[in-house]
């Protein structure tokens, strides 16, 4: 991993909406977190087993599948924000409807074991990703959905993100 220290970014490094996934992320070597966190969110997931993957904690909210669907291709989204700003495009780039691609992500075509092989592999691409990064990098800023972000604040909305959700999987779903 790499040898530079994230450090936490401030308030001002991201719009408003991103501060409670960035005030989950506790403080410590984000990669190393990010590391463990991957392990752990599959380690909770994979002994669910398939047809309870499929559970909704109410009609009309998103099964288990769709969750772990949209913590990966949000993680994707905030990767690819993060890489593009640190190699200095200055390209505003857009918001995404999480809404639609929930809606049309085909989560339940995949078995659940899909779904975590892949959470796998993409956590492994954003280590790859963020411990090649500078320090310098991690400072760079760009607009994303209309808002300046940092490479920085993106990491840590990475982990707080997926914090977010696996704390509603916890309390929402897999509770007895």
């Amino acid at each position: 991993m790499a040898s530079v220290t994230i450090q936490r970014p401030t308030d001002k490094e991201y719009a408003s909406f991103y501060a409670a996934y960035v005030s989950m992320v506790p403080e410590g070597d984000l990669l190393r977190l990010l590391e463990q966190q991957g392990r752990d969110t599959v380690a909770l997931l994979r002994p669910i087993g398939e047809e309870k993957s499929k559970y909704r904690y109410e009609p009309g909210k998103w099964s288990i599948r769709e969750v772990v669907s949209h913590i990966a291709d949000s993680e994707r989204v905030f990767t690819y924000r993060a890489l593009r700003f640190a190699r200095c495009d200055a390209t505003p780039l857009p918001g995404y409807d999480e809404k639609a691609w929930g809606a049309n992500s085909n989560a339940h075509q995949r078995p659940l074991s899909d779904h975590l092989a892949d959470l796998e592999a993409l956590r492994a691409s954003t280590l790859s990703l963020l411990s090649g990064f500078t320090a310098d990098e991690f400072g760079r800023s760009g607009v994303a959905n209309g808002q300046p972000v940092t490479v920085r604040a993106l990491a840590y909305v990475v982990a707080g993100h997926e914090r977010h959700h696996v704390k509603i999987l916890k309390e929402r779903y897999l509770t007895p």
